[in-house]
């Protein structure tokens, strides 16, 4: 179906809204990370630091990529986990026993995104780029997230008087797991919910729903 007729911004909505989401709730974020950590370093009699210095530091690094890890991890085993795994009447599963047309081999034809025409190799590594994309995404958050948390951790044990750590030592450290499971338990938890509410519930218009009408145990959208 030709899209030519709709304006960019209306085909393009749902991205646009969720990007100025993200963007508002980063600088707010930035800023009043900064002036926490500024109040952190007052208290400690440290001089304060620039917003440009606030961005590299441990501090932001550890706040940022500790959430961001969380979510693709979140979203990549959502994704490998609904290719095989079923929940009898939710809008987030396929359906029992059936094959869908996400389930098919794909074939070339006018239209079709290039590596399906390339074949081989590269069409095998993009039916799989999905998972493969937001597991690069959770894997590069957690290494940032890791080099954060050991930065803060330090900056604060030095400020305190109290032993810091190299970077070997800081793997088994308890602070950065907790801050790992703290967020992942959450996502998983919020993956749950909305398969285990679609079953029963509805928003009418959403394509996360089933339609109003549709009886409880029927699966899928």
């Amino acid at each position: 179906m030709s899209t030519k007729k709709y304006s960019f911004i209306y085909k393009n909505s749902l991205s646009i809204v969720f990007i100025l989401l993200f963007a508002i709730s980063l600088i707010g974020q930035i800023y009043t990370g900064w002036q926490e950590y500024n109040n952190f370093l007052t208290d400690h009699h440290q001089a304060s630091s620039a917003l440009s210095q606030y961005l590299s530091s441990g501090h932001f690094l550890q706040a940022t990529f500790e959430n961001w890890e969380s979510e693709f991890l979140q979203m990549a085993i959502f994704v490998l986990f609904t290719v095989s795994l079923r929940q009898v009447g939710s809008s987030e599963s396929k359906k029992l026993g059936v094959k869908e047309e996400v389930d098919r081999q794909p074939k070339y034809h006018k239209g079709s995104p290039w590596p399906v025409k390339k074949g081989g190799f590269i069409l095998t590594l993009y039916k799989h780029s999905l998972s493969i994309s937001l597991l690069i995404l959770f894997i590069f958050s957690f290494l940032l997230h890791f080099y954060g948390s050991y930065r803060d951790f330090n900056e604060v044990q030095s400020l305190e008087g109290k032993a810091t750590e190299d970077l070997a030592t800081y793997r088994t450290n308890s602070r950065f797991w907790f801050e790992s499971f703290q967020n992942w338990q959450s996502e998983f938890m919020s993956i749950f919910a909305i398969i285990f509410l679609s079953i029963y519930l509805r928003e009418f218009g959403s394509p996360q729903s089933k339609p109003v009408d549709a009886p409880h145990i029927e699966t899928g959208e």
